[in-house]
């Protein structure tokens, strides 16, 4: 990939436009800043926790291969109001987003019970059955298309971009790990052939869906952070979601717990397809996925920003995962 022009958000000139542009959001709604604002700052994205009269609110800049999360939250808004938080406003052009506080995410809470997880994945479900016919202006706001007939390519370019994969570092993909994932193109086109097959419609995929990344409100739940969301199969959420329950819980890959979430989430396209299809396009989106979730990594570290080499690895790290077992 080719490093896009990034801002420098050190930069006393960029921050002061970021707050006087905060100031006139929050102004609008008859808000106002009424302290410091505390930064947390990631290669791919710098957040700042805005302290208000009425509440925090919070910003975040994008770099530029994330910097579509900011259209998608537009699109998200209008399209699953109730789904995702009500923007106080954004510059999609610059990748600017102004949020209200979503209260606690599940993983604050320390709640490990698994009836969350029963309960807002078909929320979830619900959220991607009602994008899907609009994947269309998802794609025209620049969110990254990564639709089965697309993977085979991307995969391809993948595998050719030395830098990305590290190659000859330490942490890069070994030549016995690049040769048998080369090796694997066929199998891996034919893999995306089928998950195309099954006739579920692409629509927006979170990529990124644990349960720090879910607000827990008194209505229901709230999905965030939609940084590393594509255009894709929608079953792909399953890959991360379902690992990092496992993880939280100590459940095995094919733990009947995991299989139970899995259901749970099918279960809104059962009115149009069997279960047992459901099932099987499930575990093919998940296999696929592990290129996605390549692609998302590689993406969110084009930029020149030093901090980006602490965690490079995740870009062949991911790569490396292709044949590891599922968790469902």
């Amino acid at each position: 990939m080719t490093t896009a022009p990034a801002p420098d958000w050190s930069d006393p000139l960029w921050r002061d436009g970021a707050l006087a542009w905060i100031a006139d959001a929050l102004g609008r709604h008859g808000r106002r800043v009424t302290g410091p604002v505390e930064p947390r700052v990631r290669p791919w994205s710098l957040v700042w926790r805005v302290p208000t009269g009425a509440g925090d609110a919070w910003f975040k800049a994008n770099n530029p291969g994330t910097r579509h999360e900011a259209a998608l939250l537009a699109e998200l808004a209008r399209l699953a109001p109730g789904q995702v938080l009500d923007p106080i406003a954004l510059d999609v052009r610059r990748g600017w987003s102004l949020l209200p506080d979503g209260g606690p995410s599940l993983r604050d809470t320390g709640q490990q019970d698994l009836s969350h997880w029963e309960r807002l994945l078909p929320r979830y479900a619900a959220l991607q059955l009602a994008v899907a016919p609009h994947v269309r202006a998802l794609l025209d706001a620049g969110v990254p298309d990564h639709r089965p007939q697309r993977l085979p390519a991307l995969y391809a370019e993948l595998l050719d971009d030395d830098a990305a994969m590290l190659r000859g570092s330490p942490d890069g993909l070994t030549a016995e790990s690049h040769e048998r994932l080369r090796a694997y193109r066929d199998e891996f086109a034919g893999l995306c052939r089928r998950l195309a097959e099954y006739g579920v419609p692409a629509s927006v995929q979170h990529d990124d869906l644990h349960d720090g990344n879910v607000f827990v409100a008194g209505d229901g739940y709230r999905f965030f952070d939609w940084g590393d969301a594509s255009v894709a199969h929608p079953f792909g959420t399953l890959l991360v979601t379902l690992r990092s329950v496992a993880y939280a819980a100590g459940l095995a890959p094919g733990d009947p717990a995991l299989l139970r979430l899995r259901d749970a989430y099918l279960e809104a396209w059962t009115d149009r397809h069997d279960r047992a299809s459901l099932r099987e396009a499930a575990t093919v989106a998940m296999r696929v996925t592990v290129v996605s979730r390549s692609l998302s990594w590689r993406r969110a570290l084009d930029t020149p920003d030093p901090a980006r080499a602490e965690y490079a690895a995740a870009v062949p790290g991911w790569l490396g995962e292709l044949f590891e077992p599922l968790p469902a």
